[in-house]
């Protein structure tokens, strides 16, 4: 048995992101689909002392057909105020000197010139924090036939998957009964009931970046996600 879920990477996503990655056994960056302008991608959104603050890592996007891995940083300085303006607002957080040093170290490292290779670095990283152990592998190293459905498919099974797990939004496309006849059970992800934490800065907000959890609840913070069965 094997479970596998495939998601466009983001940047420094919210806490259900790494919930889908803890309930696989393997997890794909889409890496090799088409850029989005104004998406979770390149960009994510903090607690501020203002409200909601979005982090966002300037980019050049030369074509419409541009893929996520094609696309370079525009901005070699991006990660320099991303550190300034996450220890500003989250100075205070119950557990931001637990993380001060390793998250320091991560965005004054941040160097590379992709996207796709700036996500996965932060995403290793925060997995590591949580504890997270899943393999994370990239789309872009498999030649795949064309079709939303149909590549997703051929991704589970040269992976070996009996199981796929999708986000919720991809109800709307998602061809479940190619899966089907292949073998491969489809399950969708419940992003419904997850508890409050501590927050700093007003109404609470779940749709927040990861590191708010991070910051706010510690080691803890394992235990505002979901239980996980695989």
């Amino acid at each position: 048995m094997k479970k596998i879920a495939i998601l466009q990477s983001n940047y420094i996503p919210w806490k259900g992101y790494f919930d889908i990655i803890r309930s696989v056994d393997e997890f794909v960056l889409y890496d090799d689909m088409q850029y989005t302008k104004n998406d979770w991608r390149n960009r994510n959104k903090i607690k501020t002392r203002e409200g909601l603050v979005w982090l966002t890592i300037p980019v050049r996007q030369e074509t419409l057909n541009q893929t996520i891995r094609e696309t370079k940083i525009s901005n070699p300085v991006w990660h320099k105020q991303h550190w300034k303006t996450l220890a500003q607002n989250y100075a205070k957080a119950a557990h931001f000197k637990e993380y001060k040093d390793a998250f320091e170290e991560l965005y004054l490292t941040a160097t590379e010139e992709y996207l796709s290779e700036i996500n996965r670095k932060f995403l290793t990283a925060i997995n590591a924090m949580l504890g997270i152990t899943t393999i994370i592998r990239c789309s872009s190293e498999f030649t795949l036939a064309p079709g939303k459905s149909e590549r997703l498919l051929e991704l589970c099974q040269k992976l070996g998957a009996t199981t796929y797990l999708s986000g919720p939004a991809a109800s709307d496309y998602l061809d479940v009964p190619i899966f089907t006849a292949a073998g491969i059970e489809v399950e969708w992800m419940d992003y419904s009931g997850y508890p409050e934490y501590t927050q700093l800065f007003g109404p609470f907000e779940h749709g927040v970046s990861i590191v708010d959890l991070l910051f706010n609840e510690g080691t803890n913070a394992i235990n505002f996600m979901k239980r996980v069965q695989r």
